[in-house]
């Protein structure tokens, strides 16, 4: 089910415009999803288990790190953000069979992803004393706070080259790689922790450094195999001197940008809910991280269906198979569905126990898998906005869906957070969360099966015609 051979032969196909069965598409789509999938889980099994570690220390150092958590995860979703403007791209040429481009276009990520971390990073270390006190801290984890995201800050740039030598690997087709690398990425995770936290006892100190650890260790050899030995996309390859192509930039600006805004206000808003939990006190504010980390788990899943579905639609697209594109685009989405739905069957059950491996102390446990259980049931939902975003990510498609995005976010969980709240506390929080996510997954399937996505890609092929005659 793993070959990477096969999943190359079925690639080829696309490239070079050879008809597919139902058969092999659904093929595809598993071999394509399946590694992806592992690496997802595995990636937030990294998280998990660094919020068990701290858990426990104590709900304190829990908050502490649950009070800048939604922050740290805006910086790393730019990051992300930023190399998919360019991979994006490079799947396309990649579907049009014309690797060179492919290549160029690698390289101007590396130059403008490794400048804009590097600025990122300035920007973090700048505000990492005072950004627990503006997310409303208490003085008893402020401290903590602040040393966690000030490491976070300086790891930026190896965040940034980690997100984009996965990606590249990924347009190419190659989902074999960054998923085994992510999973020694947590394997190290855990024994760097294990060795800070509890042998040198640097406590919340300790994770973060155990993380930085983790991700330096993994991005040496990430970076090695797609700059080296990627069979499309290797430097080396190349016997042409290197030319600067700002259309290059301009293209990745126009995926990028709807994106990067978006992850910039999503995650705004992660943290004005947070500004909402805050004042319900320490458990609260630990049981929302750890029942954030805990439902992480479900819909990873999602998130890595989501991978293979931008990698086809983005290889179809540039392949001018908009059939084969449709068809992939809804072939992934139920997938998702279904996977999801089921998560969420396995999440409801098991809830005391995820919760209940995170911290040991009874109030956490108690709340935290209260709002888990809320959640369960907006799952199936949540996957079709998920799949259905990354199907649009990959035809280039950014703009309408990052604003169906952030309407769902900010109009309507965050005016239901703030108002349930009030009488229902971080229960009132979960519940808008589950009726957002389901509307947010009803507005995505709208879109989807009205084909508007598609009507995209046909004004950009198009304009490329027309700047091709």
């Amino acid at each position: 089910m793993l070959s990477n051979k096969r999943s190359e032969i079925l690639l080829a196909k696309i490239r070079e415009q050879l008809p597919m069965t139902g058969r092999e598409k659904l093929n595809l789509i598993v071999e394509l999803s399946i590694p992806s999938m592992l690496a997802q889980i595995t990636t937030v099994m990294m998280f998990f288990i660094d919020a068990s570690m701290v858990g426990h220390l104590g709900a304190a150092a829990s908050a502490s790190i649950g009070l800048i958590e939604t922050t740290t995860w805006l910086m790393g979703s730019v990051m992300g953000a930023t190399s998919i403007g360019f991979s994006v791209q490079v799947a396309h040429f990649i579907g049009a069979n014309d690797f060179v481009k492919a290549r160029q276009v690698f390289r101007h990520a590396l130059v403008c992803g490794l400048v804009f971390s590097l600025f990122m990073a300035m920007v973090g270390v700048s505000i990492h004393n005072p950004l627990p006190h503006w997310l409303g801290g208490g003085n008893d984890i402020t401290h903590d706070s602040s040393v966690y995201f000030l490491i976070f800050s300086l790891t930026l740039p190896v965040v940034l080259l980690y997100h984009l030598m996965s990606a590249m690997q990924k347009s190419s087709g190659d989902m074999r790689i960054p998923s085994i690398l992510s999973i020694m990425m947590c394997v190290l995770d855990v024994a760097f922790n294990y060795l800070y936290i509890y042998i040198l006892d640097l406590g919340v100190m300790g994770a973060a450094l155990g993380t930085t650890c983790a991700y330096v260790v993994t991005v040496i050899p990430m970076s090695y195999i797609a700059l080296r030995k990627n069979k499309i996309l290797a430097l080396h390859l190349d016997h042409e001197p290197f030319r600067w192509v700002w259309d290059y930039v301009r293209n990745a600006l126009k995926i990028s940008l709807p994106i990067a805004i978006q992850q910039m206000l999503m995650s705004g808003a992660q943290v004005v809910s947070t500004l909402i939990v805050a004042p319900l006190g320490n458990i609260a504010i630990a049981a929302n991280s750890f029942a954030i980390t805990a439902e992480s788990l479900c819909y990873m899943p999602g998130y890595g269906i989501g991978d293979a579905a931008s990698t086809l639609v983005g290889q179809t697209h540039g392949a001018g198979r908009q059939d084969l594109c449709k068809s992939f685009a809804h072939l992934t989405i139920g997938l998702g569905m279904l996977v999801m739905a089921f998560m969420g069957l396995v999440m409801y059950v098991f809830a005391p126990e995820m919760i209940g491996f995170l911290s040991p102390v009874a109030e956490i446990r108690e709340l935290g898998t209260q709002v888990l259980r809320i959640e369960a049931f907006a799952e199936p939902f949540f996957a079709a906005s998920i799949v259905s975003y990354s199907v649009c990510v990959g035809a280039g498609d950014t703009l309408k869906p990052a604003v169906m995005n952030l309407v769902s976010m900010w109009c309507v969980r965050l005016s239901l957070a703030w108002w349930l709240a009030q009488d229902y506390g971080l229960r009132g929080v979960w519940f808008a969360m589950a009726i957002e996510l389901t509307f947010r997954g009803i507005i995505f399937l709208v879109r989807i099966w009205s084909g508007s996505w598609m009507k995209s890609m046909q004004v950009k092929d198009l304009a490329s015609e027309e700047v091709r005659s």
